[in-house]
């Protein structure tokens, strides 16, 4: 099942679409009736807590820049107020000189999770969905730690659905920039499954309902410049589309 995050009216909740119209998940709330997608705005999908990512968890990724994969997970955060949603604009900001997309699995958690083990993973999980881990790789490089490089406003697209019934374990994900496939890979490759990733990070913080889980990125990452549009697209959970644009491009302040 595909859900979505609707805003109709003064009222937010989660939806369905089907034959055009959003329906809510939640019987007697707003939405219970189904509502025509054009009086309907598609928000970002989630409004977490935290965003933990992961680094080097694609084999291949590793290989092409001849790193080892760490024993253990390498987690790092991102703050909340990274996301945007589909189709809403990534910002370069005007102080990096490379910013670089990193097509990513997202976990989307749907409890309250905390010391689970791999195998009692599933039941918290909500679902997945596609993520661009967008970072200023000149930063990076700069800094040991990865707060900057990771952090700016617009640098985590996540969307444009969650797909709540589906598993991930053999999917396909790439990441495509103006038409062009630029990263191609399979969530087999990777080191640690989404399983032990939940369990893993539940054992050093708890995991909130909304929050989300960036899996890592497979081989092939490279920079983005405005008037780009990239694709993170994972299959058969849909198609993330954002453009890029310069931070001076904008009239209004990123909401």
């Amino acid at each position: 099942m595909k859900v979505y995050r609707i805003r109709h009216g003064e009222k937010i909740f989660y939806a369905t679409l089907e034959d055009g119209h959003f329906k809510s998940l939640v019987t007697g709330q707003p939405g219970s009736i189904p509502i025509p997608s054009s009086e309907c705005v598609i928000l970002p999908i989630v409004v977490p807590s935290k965003i933990v990512c992961v680094g080097l968890n694609y084999k291949a990724h590793a290989a092409e820049l001849d790193m080892e994969i760490p024993d253990e997970p390498m987690i790092f955060l991102k703050p909340p107020s990274a996301v945007v949603g589909n189709n809403d604009a990534i910002v370069i900001p005007s102080i990096s000189e490379q910013v670089d997309y990193e097509g990513e699995l997202a976990i989307i958690m749907g409890q309250t999770t905390k010391n689970v083990q791999p195998q009692d993973v599933d039941p918290m999980i909500f679902g997945y969905s596609c993520a661009n881990d967008v970072t200023a790789r000149d930063f990076q490089r700069k800094d040991t730690l990865f707060t900057r490089a990771k952090g700016f406003d617009t640098f985590a697209p996540i969307g444009p659905c969650i797909e709540t019934d589906i598993d991930v374990s053999g999917l396909g994900i790439r990441t495509i920039v103006n038409d062009k496939v630029r990263q191609e890979g399979t969530i087999a490759d990777m080191q640690h499954s989404p399983a032990e990733l939940v369990s893993y990070i539940s054992h050093h913080m708890t995991l909130n309902p909304g929050d989300v889980i960036l899996t890592g990125t497979p081989p092939g990452i490279g920079t983005l410049k405005a008037g780009d549009r990239v694709e993170v697209e994972i299959e058969g959970i849909g198609k993330l589309s954002n453009p890029v644009v310069d931070d001076d491009s904008l009239k209004t302040p990123v909401q």
